[in-house]
Order: C-alpha cells, then sequence, then structure tokens
C-alpha cells in the first residue's frame, strides 16, 4: 500500500489508486435491508463515481448475487476506472434461508466464476475471503487463491473479519493487501490488535460499517422502527436502554461536530475512520442518490489530537458498556 495523497492510497496488487472513501453495496442487494431497488441502486452507484469514488465492494452473499449483478449492470462502459471488490466463502441453502462459511477450493472456483459473471468482467481486482472457515485448511483456501491471482482472474487478495492469527496463518501461503473488518466510532474493537498489525504489515484497512448501520448518519431518532429482515432488529445498540445511551452520545457528537468544524455527524463519523490509519478506507453504504451527498463533505481536512480526545470523552461519557458486532457473525459450516 502506498499513499498518494492524504485521502487516496493505492492497495497492493492494484495499479489504480483508489480514493480513501470506497462504496459499499450490502444494502443495495436488498437482502437484511428491506428488499432490492435497482433503478435506485444504479443512480446511486453512477452518483458515488461522479463524487470521485473508484473502489466498490460488494458480496455474492448480499441479496444472494443481486448485488453483484447491479454493480456489474451499473459499471458497463466504465469497467476500467472502477477498482471492484468482492467476495467469497460463505455459502446459503437452497432456500437461502441459512448462510454458512465454507472456503473449500471448489466453492471458490464455482464463487469467482458465478462473482465474474454477475458482474459483467473477465477480472476481479480485489477478491477477498467473507468470514474464516474453520473447518478448511487455510493453506488450501489459500493455494486456490493463488491460482486464480496466476490465472488472472484476481489481482490482490484480501480477508474479511479474520483475526490476527488467521492473518498470520493465510501470510504464510499467500501475499495478504487487504483486511475488512467492522470499524466506526462506536465499534472500535480493532484498535487492539488488527488495526497495528494491518499498520505493521502494510495492509489497507476497508472498513465497513464506518455510520453503525444508519447511528451514526445523524437522522437516527428514537423512534424509529426496524421491520421485516432488517439487521438492526437483531443488533443490541438498536433496543433499549443501549439504544438511548448510543443516541444521546450522537447528539452530542453532533453538536461538537458542528461547533468545532461546522461538519455534519455522518462527515465526522467518517473523518474519524481516515484520520485513525493513514490505510483505512471506510465503505460508504449507500442505496439512495442523495446518501452520497456529504462524501466530499469528509474529505480535505482532519481531526487535531484535541479532537480526538474530545470525541473519546464524549463516547467515554454516555457509553459505559460498548456492545460488539458480534451478532452478524454466520456458523461455521
Amino acid at each position: 500500500m502506498s499513499q498518494n495523497s492524504k485521502d487516496t492510497l493505492t492497495i497492493k496488487g492494484i495499479d489504480t489508486p483508489v480514493l480513501r472513501i470506497a462504496l459499499g453495496t450490502w444494502a443495495i442487494g436488498g437482502w437484511m435491508w428491506g428488499g432490492p431497488d435497482d433503478d435506485n441502486a444504479i443512480q446511486t452507484i453512477h452518483k458515488a463515481i461522479d463524487n470521485g469514488i473508484n473502489l466498490i465492494d460488494t458480496a455474492p452473499v448480499y441479496g444472494f448475487g443481486h448485488s453483484e449483478e447491479v454493480v456489474g449492470k451499473a459499471l458497463q462502459g466504465k469497467r476500467e476506472k472502477i477498482v471492484i471488490a468482492t467476495k467469497v466463502a460463505l455459502n446459503w441453502s437452497d432456500d437461502k434461508e441459512k448462510v454458512f462459511r465454507d472456503a473449500r477450493p471448489a466453492r471458490i472456483r464455482k464463487e469467482i466464476e458465478d462473482s465474474l459473471t454477475r458482474l459483467k468482467t473477465d477480472y476481479i481486482d480485489l477478491y477477498q475471503i467473507h468470514w474464516p472457515d474453520d473447518k478448511t485448511p487455510v493453506e488450501e483456501s489459500a493455494i486456490e487463491l493463488e491460482k486464480l491471482r496466476k490465472e488472472g482472474k484476481i489481482k490482490a487478495i484480501g480477508v474479511s473479519n479474520f483475526s490476527v492469527k488467521q492473518m498470520e496463518a493465510i501470510r504464510q501461503y499467500t501475499k495478504l493487501a487487504t483486511i475488512q473488518p467492522p470499524y466506526n466510532l462506536f465499534e472500535r474493537e480493532i484498535e487492539a490488535d488488527v488495526l497495528p498489525y494491518a499498520e505493521k504489515h502494510d495492509l489497507a484497512v476497508l472498513c465497513y460499517g464506518p455510520l453503525c448501520r444508519g447511528l451514526l448518519s445523524g437522522k437516527m431518532t428514537k423512534d424509529r422502527v426496524f421491520n421485516g429482515d432488517d439487521l438492526r432488529k437483531s443488533d443490541p445498540k438498536f433496543s433499549s436502554p443501549a439504544f438511548d445511551h448510543y443516541l444521546a452520545a450522537t447528539e452530542e457528537l453532533k453538536t461538537f461536530a458542528k461547533d468545532t468544524h461546522n461538519k455534519s455527524l455522518l462527515a465526522l463519523a467518517v473523518r474519524w475512520v481516515l484520520d485513525k490509519y493513514q490505510g483505512n478506507i471506510p465503505l460508504w453504504g449507500a442505496r439512495k442518490a442523495e446518501q452520497i451527498e456529504g462524501i466530499r463533505d469528509a474529505l480535505g481536512w482532519s481531526l487535531s489530537a484535541n479532537d480526538l480526545n474530545t470525541i473519546d470523552d464524549i463516547l467515554n461519557k454516555h457509553i459505559k458498556k460498548p456492545i460488539s458486532p458480534e451478532f452478524m457473525a454466520p456458523p461455521n459450516r
């Protein structure tokens, strides 16, 4: 990973420098987000590109292929300018009721072909193991990924939701370019080990959930209701009394952002991720074009050491027992 400017970087193995804000497309897939809206999704992707975003992160499990299909459709005629990151090693039952980890070589081989077809491309820039599969020897998965790289089907290899120990294991067999963990003002577990490890080994960190599933958008209210398969129904942070504590923190953070930098809470939350490590790339999740508004507001400025201390004080004041994002982990095979 090399630094081009404060707000761009180059990921190892990928020639194209990327803006340090990427588009996350989990919501675009519809699954766990209330269903898809393809026209809006394509407009969202185009709006992101118009705003300088050139790294788009997706995965087969986002809508069981639907997110990748929408991304592929949206990138027709634009492919060469965009860095595509997708994932591998989650499988699902025929009825799509069960999702489970599966990094067997045969599964990887099937998934790459399916993803290439859906994305309407003949190569993927960054291919990431979505969740570690404890039932498949790591060398088997790594060797298959190396084969794909030598075949030109992928350019760089990353992992998502891996521990330091798991990253160490896979690095014995392949070059690792990125790690993708959850990271935001409210979910900071990676600061203890994953983030220092990434910095030591020059890994880019694709940070998912920088707005903590809308909690840091500045628009979340106490009376918000989550319906259907909405992921937030199973996130303890969105249930009282914890929800009240997190909302109190967001209100004070919102005031701080406005008074200190004349910025929105959303811009503050993204800037915070950017400033914690120069290799961080927050994934801006959006499913409507208007949700792209504000991206530029997070760029071109920085938080001071004093700002970071003040933010920590606000968090410590309101959130005595931070809730981790462990609830999102899918079961093993």
